[in-house]
């Protein structure tokens, strides 16, 4: 069951400085196409030149955050709360008890680039070398571009979150014993949106400034789903470059490895 005790801390202090959302539509235009303009970036659903400069590596932008936070201690796991509940608390939005997760943050900064995610732009769902594709309730892949997918993520765990036989939210109901296997499933989905993010919309985030929100976040994701093992380093490894610059430490790319190869990946 889930509770008003199992709200992080972390998530409280994130929403305290919310992201500029609410700026003039003129002006985040006229930002944005700034940026734009200085890089004719063609659509992502071709594969990038190999010269192709990844922006949110460089120092001034990597170093950018809302505040500095522990959050190696924050998301280890309190005395006296349920694994389980400490997962759900943490991995979707609980709204009967406010709980602020990764899964509301991640669709928040989505939405401040969502105008430039489209279908002509974004014609696959693309992150570095790997190309991923979503896969029916018939396990059918289905070839969708980046805004679509993203719109099945969201749906998909929305769907999840809300459904009171996987995330219960009244006293005396118990998660079920598929409740680990579907918050790495929905973990799974949200470092893709993440992912997009950087490596297709980081100009655009960098123009909105909200470039310290992104990085925040995706340090606190991170590093909460390696301290609970939730993510594969296989599927995190396209993004090792810049989970090493963010997160720093022994084993902060979860395995480093060498940098992308040349060829598409699909997934």
């Amino acid at each position: 069951m889930l509770g008003d005790h199992c709200a992080a801390p972390a998530d409280r202090v994130l929403l305290g400085q919310p992201p500029k959302t609410g700026l003039h539509c003129k002006m985040v235009f006229r930002a944005v196409s700034k940026v734009l303009r200085k890089s004719k970036a063609k659509p992502n659903g071709k594969k990038p030149g190999a010269e192709e400069k990844k922006v949110y590596l460089e120092p001034e932008h990597a170093r950018s955050r809302i505040a500095d936070f522990a959050f190696k201690e924050l998301v280890v796991l309190p005395r006296e709360i349920d694994l389980h509940e400490w997962l759900a608390s943490n991995s979707a939005w609980a709204g009967a008890s406010n709980t602020t997760t990764f899964f509301h943050h991640i669709n928040l900064q989505y939405s401040t680039i969502s105008e430039f995610c489209t279908g002509e732009t974004c014609q696959t769902m693309a992150v570095c070398n790997t190309q991923y594709y979503w896969y029916d309730e018939r396990g059918k892949k289905v070839k969708c571009t980046a805004p679509q997918y993203v719109d099945f993520v969201m749906s998909s765990v929305q769907k999840l979150v809300t459904d009171e036989d996987v995330f219960p939210t009244k006293y005396g109901r118990e998660f079920p014993s598929s409740f680990e296997s579907l918050v790495k499933k929905i973990c799974r989905f949200l470092f893709h949106v993440l992912g997009h993010i950087y490596w297709a919309h980081f100009k655009e985030t960098l123009a909105l400034e909200l470039h310290g929100h992104l990085n925040t976040l995706y340090v606190h994701f991170i590093l909460f789903a390696r301290e609970f093992n939730l993510l594969d380093p296989k599927e995190t490894a396209v993004m090792d470059d810049l989970t090493e610059v963010l997160c720093g430490g022994p084993g902060g790319a979860g395995g480093g490895g060498p940098g992308a190869q040349n060829h598409v990946k699909e997934r």
